[in-house]
This record gives structure tokens, sequence and C-alpha cells, in this order.
């Protein structure tokens, strides 16, 4: 799924135009970088969360001409899956249909 198919799927499921879906999807990924930026965690319950790692600097090699190189510390973005995702993930039922069958009323 792209960020195109993602705009499009909320503005369909919410009955928003395209642009209002637009501008929601940006503020989410807006606001998540905004906090990975300040060294923050995300959570999201049921979901997962975001938060950074810091790499210590290395020395690397060039593949193409074999030589060192200095590679410096950074901060790389990390996911990690919540138990619920990675249940469903697993799980042979779509997530779509698992909650269409829980919605169903008993007769």
């Amino acid at each position: 799924m792209t960020k195109a198919d993602l705009i499009e799927e909320v503005s369909r499921v919410v009955e928003m135009t395209r642009k209002e879906s637009e501008v929601i999807v940006e503020a989410i990924f807006d606001s998540i970088v905004r906090s990975l930026r300040n060294a923050d965690k995300i959570e999201i319950r049921g979901f997962g969360s975001f938060r950074t790692r810091q790499r210590q600097a290395r020395i690397g090699r060039n593949p193409k001409t074999g030589t060192r190189v200095e590679v410096p510390a950074k901060k790389i973005p990390y996911f990690k899956p919540s138990k619920e995702l990675k249940d469903v993930v697993n799980n042979s039922d779509s997530p779509v249909e698992a909650a269409a069958a829980s919605e169903a009323p008993t007769l």
C-alpha cells in the first residue's frame, strides 16, 4: 500500500474528500516524524510503537573500491509491532473479516 492508497482508503471509509483525507494522513505522519526527531516514543495501543535507536560510529567498506570508510554515529527510526498486530498478521482471517464477524448480530 502506498501513501496515495492510504489517503484513498481514509477518504472512502470516513466519507471525506480526498484533499481532507490527505491533510489528516499528512498530519499523522508529521506528528510521528516530529516526535521521533525530539527523541520521544510514540505508542499506539493495539498497533505498535515507534522510537529511535542510536547506532554507534563504525568503520565500513566501500563495496565498489574496497576502501575503508568511517560511518558516523546516527539515530535510526525503529518500529516494534504490538502483540495484537502480530496475531492479526499471523492469523488466517483478515482484520476486516474478523471485525465484521465480531460485530455481526446474533439471532
